[in-house]
């Protein structure tokens, strides 16, 4: 059985390498930044449980 593939030119491989890098690498971003918020939002509801902060 013979399997015959159709690529896109090596230029085009590149530049979509290139978007898929670039889209990692806000994914990443994003997941660092959901990941500190959910930090902060733990910190602040310490602070409530424990009484040390009083919401007015």
């Amino acid at each position: 059985m013979e399997l015959v593939l159709s690529l896109p030119p090596l230029p085009e491989q590149v530049a979509i390498a290139s978007v898929l890098s670039d889209m990692d690498a806000e994914i990443d971003a994003l997941e660092a930044k959901l990941a500190k918020a959910k930090q902060i939002k733990q910190g602040m509801m310490q602070e409530l449980l424990t009484g040390r902060i009083r919401l007015v």
